[in-house]
């Protein structure tokens, strides 16, 4: 009877195995989506440059969270970051750190660091309990293998992770083209904005082009 009791126990210590694996990092995988919390919108700067200004808004309501680590994508250089705080309108320290100063800050980025490593750090106070704080981040982009002028047209090759994504074209640009459906609407400027949702949870590979306007 001893084998029984053995399987018995191997059999219970799978369930229990299972159990613990069944929804699994369950928090991370359906606030995104369940709860939407973070809105993003790009403004591209004149293609020649490879540059996009873009700012996120995004919600805080875990207690003791009193830091927001925007790790950029590979490829890409930050520059001008700044933050506030959209509930009270002050504004916050940010901090661009490189490969050993990202070890040296004990932060954790969610992959390994390497030299070319590099993120924007953005402290506040810590968030009390019950309570969030909104948050307001702005930076330039620069991203010349996936943004820039390829003969006269534009080209943006560049994924969305977000569910909420916006983007608006430079000044005298018209879009010919986009590989994801947007609603597209006209800022009171002229410029071409487009709305991407993404209701997934994956990433949106958006390929979009664009022609300069005729000339009147």
């Amino acid at each position: 009877m001893k084998w029984i009791a053995v399987a018995v126990a191997l059999v219970v210590v799978s369930a229990g195995a299972a159990a613990q694996e069944l929804g699994a990092n369950r928090a991370s995988r359906l606030s995104e989506r369940a709860r939407q919390d973070r809105e993003i919108v790009y403004f591209l700067q004149q293609p020649e440059t490879h540059a996009f200004d873009l700012y996120h808004d995004y919600t805080e309501s875990r207690p003791s969270v009193d830091r927001y680590l925007n790790v950029v994508r590979g490829g890409s250089k930050v520059s001008n970051p700044s933050a506030r705080i959209l509930d009270t309108g002050e504004s916050l320290q940010t901090q661009i750190l490189r490969g050993d100063e990202i070890t040296a800050a004990k932060l954790d980025i969610g992959e390994a660091v390497r030299p070319e490593s590099e993120v924007v750090l953005i402290r506040f106070p810590a968030v009390q309990q019950g309570k969030s704080v909104r948050l307001r981040i702005s930076e330039t982009y620069a991203d010349p293998g996936r943004y820039g002028l390829v003969g006269d047209e534009l080209v943006w090759d560049r994924a969305f992770g977000r569910p909420a994504n916006a983007m608006v074209l430079p000044l005298g640009w018209l879009l010919t083209n986009c590989s994801i459906p947007a609603t597209v609407s006209e800022t009171p400027d002229g410029r071409i904005r487009l709305d991407f949702t993404n209701p997934r949870n994956d990433d949106v590979a958006v390929l979009l082009t664009a022609v300069r306007r005729p000339k009147r």
